[in-house]
Formats: structure tokens, C-alpha cells, sequence
């Protein structure tokens, strides 16, 4: 899913953050984008290219329009500040910089991206979301791929994908919500011991309080889902925006435009309102599980 796709880095993301919280304080301020470039002395293209997230915002600067915007709430301006301080910030370093010889830029984007999201809405039409996979299921994958050939490639490969299930737990875990084709339970993926493990994998994983797992069974017929699987990251910043990595034809597309996220947000409604409930869904899982036999 993660071979090939547009670039979203993750400063990018935090940016527009800031500049979407920017815009409304201006907005509530009543002041236009012209007033503000005067109260900052600044031209108007550059007060809209901070709203947009596409220049960083220097600590003088956001200091500048905070007072311009009467925003005197010491709470605020340091949560804002401290936003700045991130968004400036070069792509952060994390543990997975150390498997950069097996992982693509925009994996790694990815994986920073999900350390700073809170919560992910997925739908999966062939595969168990990565988050819920085992050890033997991510080798059969990964192997399955054929980009990797070597085997110390595809191990690291498995441990990133162990590493990143880490998000799970902890004091303050991730929450996933996610909503597999029944296909997903069908699947060979490596042969029956490793899926009749998988699927009970997927069972106890989703009696935690922070994982949602539903079943879209075969008999709800077509679906708008259907053609690919996508991910919805969200984000605890206040204001902050949800974006998306889905699947097309030509590879994988991040997605940050307020209407083509809210149309994947409705699709995915649309997807868990249409699934089975999780108790039924548990039922299914744990029926297939039982049908893997070697």
C-alpha cells in the first residue's frame, strides 16, 4: 500500500494545523487578510501561506499575530508556540530511521505521521491491517511482495511492523477503528496454521477498549469501499485536520483537501454502519478461524 504515493511530510501536516488555527483567530478577530499583513508588516501572500501550512511560522511572527489578534490566553499561545516549534522542525528522528534501508520515504512518513496521530479509521478489502497482524502473517506478506529478497530485509521488515503495534498500548494508545472485508478472513496468507493464529490474534486484540474490529460480510453486496482499502489519520491537536492515504489503480495517494477527506470520513461511516456489529463480527472471526485447517 506504501510503494509509491505523493508526498505528505509530516512538518506539512502540523503546519496546516497551525495556520487552519491562525485563520480562525483572525477570522474571530474580524480582521481581514490585508489588515493582518499590516499589522505585521508583511504582504497579504504571506499571511495566506501560513494559513495554508506552506512556509513555516518563525516564533516572532506567530508572537506578531497573536497580538494582532487580541489572543491573550496564556494557554493558548503556548500551545500555538509549541505547535510552531514542531512544524519548524526537520522530519523527526524516530526508531525507525534506523531501517531506512528497507523503507521507502513514504513509509516512513507514514509511520512518524501515525506516532502523532491519535486515533486511525481503516478499511481493508484483502489484508488484516497492518496494527493486528502477527509476526507469520507480516513475513507471508512481506514475502508475498517480493520486494524484498534478502532474508535479514524482510526480518527487519517484520520487526517495523511489530515495532509500530507498540501504539496500541501504553498509557496513552492509539485508537483503531477498523473494518475488514470478509475476504480478509479467507485469505491464504501463508497457510492455515498461520491464518487460524492470525484470525484468533484478531479476536484478542479487538477485546481491547481502544480497537474496533468489524466484519463487512460478502451478502451486503457492492459497496462503495470496495475498491480500495484507505486509512484515516487523526490528529489530538485542537482544530487539527484528518488526513488520508488511499489506494488507486497507479499506487497510493495522500489526501489532505478538506472535501476529499470528509468524502473518505463518509465512506467510511458508510462502511462500519453497513458491517457487522463488533460482538457479530467476533462471531464471524472466530467461526473462520476455526475453518483453517491444515
Amino acid at each position: 500500500m506504501l510503494a509509491k504515493s505523493n508526498t505528505l511530510n509530516p512538518s506539512t501536516v502540523l503546519g496546516r494545523q497551525l495556520g487552519d488555527e491562525l485563520r480562525r483567530l483572525r477570522e474571530a478577530a474580524g480582521l481581514t487578510t490585508v489588515q493582518a499583513a499590516e499589522a505585521l508588516d508583511c504582504t497579504k501572500g504571506k499571511i495566506s501561506r501560513i494559513e495554508n501550512g506552506r512556509v513555516a511560522v518563525r516564533l516572532p511572527d506567530l508572537t506578531a499575530m497573536l497580538h494582532a489578534y487580541e489572543v491573550s490566553d496564556p494557554d493558548t499561545r503556548e500551545r500555538l508556540a509549541a505547535l510552531a516549534r514542531k512544524a519548524n522542525r526537520r522530519r523527526r528522528q524516530g526508531w525507525w530511521n534506523q531501517y531506512s534501508s528497507v523503507l521507502a520515504d513514504t513509509y516512513r512518513d507514514y509511520i512518524s505521521l501515525e506516532t502523532m496521530a491519535d486515533s486511525i479509521r481503516t478499511f481493508q478489502a484483502q489484508l488484516v491491517p497492518g496494527l493486528l497482524q502477527t509476526p507469520e502473517y507480516i513475513r507471508a506478506v512481506t514475502v508475498a511482495s517480493q520486494q524484498w529478497q534478502k532474508a535479514d530485509e524482510i526480518e527487519k521488515f517484520v520487526r517495523v511492523r511489530l515495532a509500530r503495534q507498540e501504539r496500541l498500548t501504553g498509557e496513552s494508545p492509539l485508537r483503531l477503528w477498523a473494518v475488514v472485508s470478509e475476504a480478509v478472513l479467507l485469505q491464504q496468507v501463508g497457510g492455515p496454521e498461520v491464518m487460524k493464529a492470525q484470525l484468533q490474534h484478531l479476536l484478542d486484540t479487538s477485546e481491547r477498549p481502544n480497537v474496533t474490529v468489524q466484519v463487512l460480510p460478502f451478502s451486503r453486496g457492492a459497496h462503495a469501499s470496495m475498491f480500495g482499502p484507505y486509512v484515516v489519520l487523526g490528529f489530538p491537536e485542537e482544530g487539527a485536520l484528518d488526513v488520508v492515504l488511499a489506494d488507486n489503480p497507479t499506487g497510493s495517494m495522500w489526501l489532505e483537501r478538506e472535501a476529499e477527506v470528509s468524502r473518505y470520513r463518509d465512506l467510511f461511516d458508510a462502511a462500519r454502519t453497513s458491517a457487522l456489529s463488533p460482538v457479530e463480527s467476533r462471531a464471524v472471526i472466530h467461526r473462520r478461524a476455526k475453518e483453517h485447517r491444515a
